[in-house]
């Protein structure tokens, strides 16, 4: 069992923050057992402050870390809002890994998935190093854009209608750096990485579901309109601040933006009589201003009372609305349209049943149930450990983040090698 360590032990700061851990192997979605991890400020690498160890599910126990006051991330602050934290991961057959610069954020859980390579495996993993915050760091200004794309050019690219792709493909550099690597990264990890490194954890909740609406918008755009690929590019998006939006290999997320994105992940931003997905520019409204979304601004709104719609009409007009995509790739079969739960039945059930016992196949925590279309008890049971091994309110109830995380982790364990 991880022990809780204490703010007092290496900081006078009262505040704490949760971290979560978890490791797989590169070759597929499987949970890594029994692999050694060690915590040390980045400051202070060689000082050890916890040794954790990973369960059947690949996961440690939450573990608190000191983080400094809550203040210092509500409001610009020359001060970091965040601790720093290096996570080295070990386990037998496979290539050690070491994480520097987990950010841990006062009173919110923090969530590091680690990818570890087998030895037998050609390549060696470096280890991820995480560079500062958008908010906190420096970066370059985006680029200004139209937010409609021209799409009756002669060769133009679009797709007929709007689709949430299985996966993105991140070019981890600007355009034209030919040596930058590109990331096959799952939509909606790739939104989960970004609203982690664009804004804070602990904004108001209507304010991170507008930015995280933007930021969807944005990449869905992006995607509709094959902006990269027209101009000869072999990728979906890039992780340059001054083209698209960021995104940070091997990061962690927050729990609670985690849920936000699982809850909303199918929405975007329309206007009237415009197919294509509005390309909502945003900056941080205090070092760089822009003509849409401020995220500064937006954290003062959320303060104020202002729903995430209310956001959204103030930084780009009243007539700005939530779309929803026609289709969503690689998923087996669409959500039912309402929650499953104890006295359902039939074929979304047992579809949901034999996609649970499938992927307790590599996650034997998850109890196998018997694939009858009938919604028991057996059933609310197992949903329940697979939502706490996913990170998902554990009602026993398969709602609509709960249906397609369950989806994508079939996929995702039905799937060997990564796409073409």
């Amino acid at each position: 069992m991880a022990k809780k360590l204490h703010a007092a032990q290496t900081t006078d700061s009262p505040y704490a923050g949760g971290l979560k851990i978890s490791i797989t192997s590169t070759l597929g979605q499987i949970p890594i057992e029994g692999a050694t991890v060690s915590i040390a400020l980045t400051e202070s690498p060689d000082v050890i402050l916890d040794t954790l160890t990973t369960d059947a599910s690949g996961q440690t126990d939450v573990v608190e870390l000191p983080a400094p006051p809550l203040d210092y991330s509500l409001s610009p602050s020359e001060q970091r809002p965040y601790s720093e934290y290096n996570i080295t991961v070990e386990a037998p057959g496979y290539e050690p890994v070491v994480v520097e610069g987990s950010e841990i954020l006062p009173d919110v859980l923090s969530l590091q998935p680690v990818a570890l390579i087998p030895e037998a495996v050609p390549g060696q993993e470096e280890d991820i190093v995480i560079p500062d915050h958008t908010l906190y760091g420096d970066y370059p200004p985006k680029i200004p854009e139209a937010e409609i794309k021209p799409v009756d050019e002669t060769g133009e690219i679009v797709l007929s209608r709007v689709v949430i792709p299985e996966y993105v493909v991140v070019h981890d550099g600007v355009p034209t750096d030919s040596s930058a690597p590109n990331y096959y990264v799952r939509y909606t990890d790739y939104i989960k990485n970004v609203a982690s490194s664009e804004i804070y954890a602990t904004w108001p909740e209507s304010t991170i579901y507008a930015n995280i609406l933007a930021i969807m918008s944005f990449t869905l755009n992006r995607v509709y309109t094959e902006w990269y690929r027209n101009q000869g590019y072999n990728f979906t998006i890039t992780s340059s601040t001054a083209f698209d939006q960021k995104w940070i290999y091997g990061r962690n997320i927050y729990e609670n933006i985690s849920y936000l994105v699982d809850t909303i992940f199918a929405n975007y931003l329309s206007r009237p009589g415009v197919r294509q997905p509005i390309l909502t520019s945003y900056c941080d409204g205090r070092r760089v201003n822009c003509s849409g979304l401020s995220q500064w601004g937006s954290k003062y709104l959320g303060d104020e009372g202002y729903s995430a719609m209310e956001i959204i009409h103030y930084y780009y007009g009243s007539d700005m609305y939530i779309n929803t995509a026609d289709a969503i790739s690689g998923i087996p079969s669409s959500w039912p349209g309402y929650t499953l739960t104890i006295g359902s039945s039939g074929a979304k059930v047992l579809q949901m049943q034999e996609q649970l016992n499938r992927i307790s196949q590599n996650y034997p925590a998850i109890p196998y149930v018997a694939a009858d279309g009938v919604y028991g008890q057996q059933t609310a049971d197992a949903v329940k450990v697979f939502q706490r091994v996913f990170g998902l309110p554990q009602t026993g109830a398969v709602d609509y983040p709960t249906w397609y995380e369950i989806s994508r982790i079939f996929v995702g364990v039905s799937r060997i090698a990564e796409p073409d």
